[in-house]
């Protein structure tokens, strides 16, 4: 059974709360894996309850098993991620910017682990390389369009006869 990454916001006194999580490849499974399969990461929340809002701030650091793009080896991608969220309260459930997420003043949970697996999926790069990799210089042509003459192909195959058509105007 997949661990619960909630945190019960309903009961909690104001002030400072502090969470714990350890995040291996049981949170990738419950969260996706199209990104990262396998990964081991520590979590620490804390949560600053207040009356109108609760400040929530992330520390994550770890470890993301990758496959190399070039190579297809798996390789450890170490990521640090400290971010802060604030959840204010309102009429209803929306998400108004990355940082700020209006919850209702009976919602009982609030679901942290979505947030630590976004987080983490936003540090992945999008070319993955093995660190052996890394000191290569980059293929300067790779991405690009290289032309080969400066005739497009439809001015090449314009029939003679035409051309002197053109001339005549």
């Amino acid at each position: 059974m997949a661990r619960d990454f909630s945190v019960g916001v309903l009961g909690l006194s104001r002030g400072i709360h502090q969470f714990d999580f350890q995040l291996g490849n049981d949170f990738f499974e419950k969260y996706g894996q199209e990104v990262i399969g396998k990964g081991d990461f520590e979590a620490h929340v804390s949560l600053d309850k207040s009356e109108t809002f609760i400040e929530a701030d992330f520390k994550i650091k770890g470890n993301a098993l990758l496959i190399c793009d070039r190579s297809l080896d798996e390789f450890n991608h170490p990521i640090s991620i400290s971010k802060q969220v604030v959840f204010k309260y309102g009429e209803e459930e929306k998400e108004v910017s990355e940082e700020i997420i209006i919850i209702t003043h009976d919602q009982q949970k609030i679901d942290v682990g979505q947030l630590m697996y976004e987080f983490i999926v936003l540090e992945i790069p999008i070319k993955k390389l093995h660190p052996r990799f890394q000191l290569e210089p980059e293929d300067d042509t790779e991405g690009k369009v290289i032309y080969s003459s400066s005739t497009t192909p439809e001015e090449e195959m314009i029939d003679p006869r035409w051309e002197m058509l053109k001339k005549l105007k």
